[in-house]
């Protein structure tokens, strides 16, 4: 069973603290992404666990071993940086096969390995040829099928895909998924900023903010579910829209009064006691849509159409003043600019957030 459980994991450079304790406990064969801001942790984390970085306190684990001053090459660990780091005057074969050479293993046991990974990410014709003649989605599959001849007992992934156009992105993306089915055993973690490759590759997403945990779980409960204000602004494109409200009635529905006063009924469960209180009031811009009747939550008037051909997004004016509502419609949609439109929502997929940002579940 290779797991990895990180206890009070904490980092500090000098006076500087850039982890303030995590605990995480990631299961043999789950593919775990680490999302947050720049500046979050995210990386750091991920090089404390390859052995780069020291530990300044607390426990990590790998296969049941205390690891903290294990050295990294003997960790059991992979690593797939952000740049290739291929050496340029080496083959394709000779680049997937170095860390073999070094570490001692058999002529035969290397060729195998190699030809074996190469098969796994299409590399067979490319073995002979330098990494300038490739491009860069396949010098990355390069750095992948290297860190794949280590046999390790854990992949890390430090946004491998970064440095790539859009297309290769979505290309390469799919080989990591592909490799991660052929490879169920094997353990990953993924650093990345994109929210696509998060929802789209992850068993579990890790939300980090400020060197710390923000909530752990699979992609759509994070997505349904935020914990908290942070991460309902993070998870999801565009972001949820957050607007401040005040709870005038509470119970199995609760009623809150936005900013302009306009009232909207949420499917959330509140205690008596918070009747009064402030609260931030969200929606995601999917879960809007144009009111047919009488029925609807706000009003506004439209300041900026995009028409993206598969959805339209509309920028709306309405209860809060300062900043736009996003409103995200499937399709072509036939509303203008300056156009005053009323926009509904199931109130089942309405959020409300306490004064400290915490959610009420549903």
């Amino acid at each position: 069973m290779t797991g990895l459980v990180l206890k009070d994991i904490r980092k500090s450079y000098g006076h500087v603290k850039v982890l303030h304790g995590i605990d995480l406990e990631i299961k043999e064969g789950e593919f775990i992404v680490f999302v947050g801001p720049s500046g979050c942790g995210k990386s750091t984390l991920l090089r404390m666990i390859a052995g780069l970085e020291d530990i300044t306190s607390g426990e990590m684990y790998i296969d049941g071993q205390l690891v903290n001053d294990v050295p990294p090459s003997k960790r059991g660990i992979a690593m797939v940086f952000q740049s290739y780091a291929l050496y340029p005057h080496m083959t394709v074969y000779d680049n997937m096969a170095f860390g073999m050479r070094i570490a001692g293993e058999s002529k035969d046991e290397i060729d195998r390995r190699v030809r074996s990974a190469a098969n796994i990410l299409q590399l067979g014709p490319y073995l002979d040829r330098l990494p300038k003649a490739l491009s860069g989605g396949q010098r990355q599959r390069v750095a992948i099928g290297r860190a794949i001849c280590r046999d390790p007992k854990v992949f890390l992934f430090d946004e491998p895909l970064s440095n790539l156009d859009a297309a290769l992105r979505v290309a390469t993306r799919i080989e990591i998924a592909k490799l991660n089915e052929q490879m169920a055993d094997t353990t990953m973690i993924y650093v990345t900023h994109d929210q696509v490759e998060a929802m789209t590759l992850a068993d579990r997403i890790v939300v980090l903010s400020a060197g710390k945990i923000e909530q752990v779980g699979p992609p759509l409960e994070l997505y349904e579910r935020p914990a908290n204000l942070f991460v309902a602004g993070f998870i999801g494109s565009p972001a949820m829209n957050i607007m401040p409200s005040t709870i005038i009635e509470t119970g199995a529905v609760t009623r809150i009064k936005l900013k302009d006063g306009s009232e909207v009924a949420v499917d959330i469960e509140t205690a008596a006691t918070e009747k009064g209180k402030t609260a931030s009031f969200g929606v995601r811009p999917e879960d809007l849509s144009v009111a047919t009747g009488d029925q609807f939550l706000f009003e506004g008037t439209v300041s900026i159409v995009e028409a993206l051909g598969e959805v339209t997004l509309l920028y709306v004016m309405g209860p809060v003043e300062e900043e736009p509502i996003v409103v995200k419609l499937p399709g072509i949609v036939d509303v203008k600019k300056g156009q005053t439109v009323r926009f509904s929502a199931d109130k089942t997929k309405l959020h409300l957030f306490d004064a400290a940002g915490q959610t009420y579940r549903h």
